[in-house]
């Protein structure tokens, strides 16, 4: 425990049955709640980049003396587009990370902005949340009053 809140080392784990799921009457952030939440934000890490190393083996295995122009755009715009999922995949692999980060410093799980708890059900939906629900709201408003 660091500040009051448990931290989770890389280098320690903690046994949790597979199907464990974390309980609101537990107590907030406890290690075994930080266990379910590395576990589940390392296997979707690890499905993205299979994903993006899939992508790659497929992009360098493609003949690239394809039939007609119609043809090669096609493929060339079908390629652009897996290369922006990829990008994509590139960005969230990231934010993923810096919340496996945030469970070793014993900071997950709590409000950059305000420090409240964001919840396990927002975090159950979306594992890489560094807001609360509030607090996500007012970043959104704020987004939108400056695009108008």
């Amino acid at each position: 425990m660091q500040d009051g809140r448990y931290v989770l080392p890389a280098t320690v784990t903690i046994d949790i049955p597979a199907n464990y799921k974390p309980d609101p009457k537990d107590e907030y952030m406890s290690p075994r709640h930080l266990q379910f939440f590395r576990n589940k934000l390392s296997k979707w890490r690890a499905e993205l980049v299979e994903e993006s190393r899939q992508t790659i083996e497929s992009l360098r295995d493609e003949v690239r003396d394809v039939g007609d122009e119609a043809e090669r755009a096609t493929r060339e715009t079908e390629n652009s587009l897996e290369l922006r999922t990829r990008d994509r995949y590139r960005k969230l692999i990231a934010k993923i990370d810096k919340a496996l980060k945030r469970i070793e410093e014993g900071r997950y799980g709590f409000c950059e902005e305000t420090d409240e708890e964001i919840g396990l059900d927002r975090l159950d939906a979306r594992p890489i949340a560094t807001l609360s629900l509030d607090a996500q709201e007012r970043w959104e408003h704020r987004q939108k009053q400056m695009g108008d």
